[in-house]
């Protein structure tokens, strides 16, 4: 990851989430998490989703399958965590290489 596309914004993010990702930055909440190479990785994935799907329809389609883990279960963590997006990241955040194996539009495999 380019270090000019790592944003450091403090007070942006909730404090249980250390990273976000809008194309074609990576915000993180502390310069630390810049060597937290699990956190990048998992923030690039989701770099990689968002290209696919060109962007904005990458953030409507996050937020219609939050809304809809939500509705279903009433909990904010499990339905961030239900969403196909993430649950691509947080599988493979730790794979060495998965960015350049990975097949287009990987995410669909964890729709459920």
């Amino acid at each position: 990851m380019h270090p000019n596309r790592i944003l450091i914004i403090k007070n942006l993010l909730p404090k249980q989430f250390d990273g976000l990702t809008i194309f074609p930055f990576i915000i993180l909440k502390d310069k630390q998490e810049i060597d937290n190479h699990i956190l990048i990785q998992h923030e690039c994935i989701h770099l990689k989703q968002q290209l696919e799907l060109l962007i904005i329809p990458f953030f409507i389609w996050y937020v219609i399958e939050f809304t809809y883990h939500f509705i279903k279960n009433k909990d904010s963590f499990h339905a961030y965590r239900c969403i196909s997006f993430e649950k691509e990241a947080y599988t493979h955040e730790d794979t060495l290489n998965y960015l350049h194996n990975r097949k287009s539009y990987a995410f669909l495999k964890f729709l459920k």
